[in-house]
């Protein structure tokens, strides 16, 4: 087995095991389209109602994040410097990898038009996205049902 299957397989264990307790970690991956992830941000929660207190983000310009051994090994040392017991990683490309209003102002980035009429949860088509929309705010439930954390 390869160091890359390695540190894939603790990922994916880490975030099955479900809510184990904090600190916790968050992986997500986002790519220019659901093919390739050219990002990956992963930040550490210290403690229950905390803002993320680490966060580190990996490019690749030409790869696939999630396929780089270099960059999985930098993510699980990152996760285990910090003493994570749960993992939430959710189990698809969940968006475009630029900021609004750091690399693009508006809506939808011009350089990801793939994102511009998608849930970034399903990948599926939807029509009048806005900022608060329903689809939005079912994006949020979701992410924190996956973290154990239904209101």
């Amino acid at each position: 087995m390869t160091i890359q299957r390695d540190r894939s397989k603790w990922l994916r264990k880490k975030s099955k095991s479900g809510f184990r307790g904090y600190p916790m970690g968050s992986v997500a991956f986002y790519g220019p389209d659901d093919r390739r992830a050219s990002k990956v941000a992963v930040g550490v929660v210290e403690a229950e109602g905390e803002e993320t207190a680490h966060l580190r983000r990996w490019f690749s310009e030409t790869g696939d994040v999630r396929r780089s051994e270099a960059i999985l090994a930098e993510v699980v040392d990152f996760l285990k410097v910090h003493g994570v017991r749960s993992v939430a990683m959710p189990d698809r490309i969940i968006g475009c990898p630029h900021e609004e209003d750091i690399d693009y102002e508006g809506e939808t980035c011009p350089q990801c038009p793939f994102w511009a009429d998608r849930d970034r949860w399903t990948g599926e088509l939807i029509e009048g996205r806005t900022k608060g929309s329903p689809e939005r705010a079912m994006a949020l439930a979701l992410a924190a049902a996956a973290l154990g954390n239904e209101e």
